[in-house]
């Protein structure tokens, strides 16, 4: 009987969220924005965010609400056609002479929420779409996204999962842990506060800058191969010759190889939860966060 009532309270709110959209959809075809107050089961416990985009942006934002409230706005990317469908364009030319394009800017957006979990996408997958999500400060957020936009996170308390392709990763304000990649773009991070757990941070093409309160315990592996390491902590490095990866395959035909790592290992404040800093064009910064003034 309870599984029932909750399924019903369930489907109820998820009718009321598809409802919203509907009614807002009459604006986009004006403003091509979309806003949603999406409640939360039980506001006295954490959060857990996922927002999943092709192309777009994601701001997301830690306030004293009981609610998440979801805004989206829809670009017109150009005509958002990829070359093959320029060229099929370009063969039809004389079907379009004289009219005009209507942009096809709605968000198409998608909302979830069950057990204070909060569940966002988008149908848009040929144009982009920004999104801004206020937030509980206690949340966990799972945030990635492809093409078009940056990750933009403050002031939020909780467990991050982030990963953008083509952009650059911001994270301002933040308490507790993080996992951070950005494939094109640099990794920004600033922490108000450390939970103790293992972190990792990294990027093919950019730089990673993070700043830790002045007390955090932790073992580091820093790597980059065509970069920079700096350091405002005193990192005690391990002692001893790098690790090193042996593969023998001599049994089955094949070669024997020793591969040394580049990855240079230490300590900050005695040690600790692992912190891992990968990049591979580009520099790494750990900074130490300066104490306010009293």
């Amino acid at each position: 009987m309870k599984n029932y009532i909750n399924q019903n309270r369930f489907h109820k709110l998820f009718f009321a969220i598809v409802i919203t959209l509907l009614t807002t959809g009459t604006l986009c075809a004006q403003n091509t924005n979309s806003k949603v107050n999406v409640p939360i089961a039980d506001p006295s416990r954490p959060v857990q965010l996922r927002a999943h985009l092709l192309n777009g942006s994601i701001t997301v934002r830690g306030a004293d609400v009981k609610e998440v409230v979801v805004e989206a706005k829809a670009r017109d990317d150009g005509d958002g056609e990829e070359p093959e469908d320029r060229a099929e364009r370009r063969q039809e030319k004389g079907r379009t002479d004289g009219m005009k394009r209507i942009p096809m800017t709605s968000a198409g957006l998608n909302i979830e929420s069950e057990n204070n979990v909060v569940r966002i996408s988008t149908d848009a997958l040929r144009h982009s779409t920004d999104l801004v999500i206020t937030v509980p400060v206690r949340t966990s957020a799972s945030l990635h996204t492809v093409n078009g936009g940056d990750i933009v996170v403050t002031g939020i308390d909780g467990e991050l999962d982030i990963n953008n392709v083509n952009g650059s990763v911001t994270l301002k304000n933040i308490s507790g842990s993080v996992v951070a990649h950005a494939l094109n773009g640099r990794v920004l991070v600033t922490f108000n506060r450390v939970e103790v757990k293992p972190m990792a941070f990294s990027s093919l093409n950019g730089d990673i800058d993070v700043t830790f309160p002045p007390d955090i315990k932790a073992n580091v592996s820093m790597r980059t191969d065509n970069g920079e390491v700096y350091s405002d902590f005193d990192v005690q490095l391990a002692a001893g010759a790098p690790q090193q990866v042996v593969e023998d395959n001599r049994g089955k035909g094949g070669k024997y190889r020793v591969k040394v790592e580049k990855t240079v290992r230490g300590t900050i404040n005695g040690g600790g939860p692992e912190i891992q800093f990968k990049n591979f064009n580009g520099n790494i910064y750990i900074r130490k966060a300066v104490p306010p003034r009293l």
